[in-house]
C-alpha cells in the first residue's frame, strides 16, 4: 500500500468522520459552541465523539472522548473546548504503564508538577512517565484534541486530584 494510499485512507477517513456531524444536515447559529465543534471536527481526521460524562468530574470545562481501539494499546481521541483542562493526575504503575500524547488539532498545553508547561500542536507527541503529576488541555483560545495511548504496564490505576488553580492555567500563554 505504501504512505501515499494510507494518506489517502486518513483523508477519506477525515471526510466520513467529520460530514454532517449532526446527521440530519441541520446548521446551527453561527459561533455557537456546536457550531464551532462541527467546524473544529472537519480540521482532523479523528472523531470528536460523545460527551466526556464519565470523567467531567475530573475537567475544568467540557471535554469529548472518543475511543479509537480498546486492543493491544487502548487509545482514545479526546477533545477540549477552549479553556477546558483535566485536573492533576499521575498514571501509577508498578512497572511500565505511564501515558502517551499526540497532538492532533488545535492548540493545547501539557505540564509536569514544577515544570513550565509546553504547547502542544498538531504532531507533538508527549511522553508521560508513570507516577509523574501532571495534567493537559485546551489553550484558553483555542479548540484542542490529542490522541490518548494508555501504556501497559503492571498494577496501573489513573489516581485524580485537584483542579488545574485559575492562576497556574491563567499565566500561560
Amino acid at each position: 500500500a505504501g504512505w501515499p494510499k494510507a494518506w489517502a485512507a486518513f483523508r477519506l477517513a477525515k471526510d466520513v468522520w467529520a460530514d454532517d456531524i449532526r446527521g440530519d444536515g441541520a446548521k446551527t447559529a453561527t459561533g455557537s459552541i456546536a457550531s464551532q465543534r462541527e467546524e473544529f471536527a472537519r480540521s482532523m481526521i479523528f472523531p470528536i465523539g460523545e460527551p466526556n460524562t464519565a470523567y467531567a468530574e475530573y475537567f475544568t470545562g467540557n471535554s469529548y472522548l472518543a475511543q479509537i481501539s480498546d486492543s493491544q494499546i487502548p487509545f482514545a481521541n479526546v477533545t477540549f473546548e477552549p479553556g477546558c483542562r483535566n485536573n492533576w493526575h499521575i498514571h501509577k504503575a508498578d512497572t511500565g504503564g505511564g501515558q502517551m500524547l499526540v497532538g492532533v488539532a488545535g492548540r493545547g498545553w501539557y505540564q509536569e508538577e514544577g515544570k513550565p508547561a509546553v504547547e502542544i500542536l498538531p504532531g507533538t507527541v508527549i511522553h508521560i512517565p508513570a507516577n509523574v503529576k501532571h495534567w493537559h488541555g485546551a489553550a484558553k483560545d483555542s479548540w484542542f484534541a490529542h490522541l490518548a495511548f494508555s501504556v501497559p504496564g503492571e498494577d496501573t490505576e489513573n489516581i485524580w486530584l485537584e483542579p488545574v488553580s485559575e492562576k497556574e492555567y491563567n499565566s500561560l500563554d
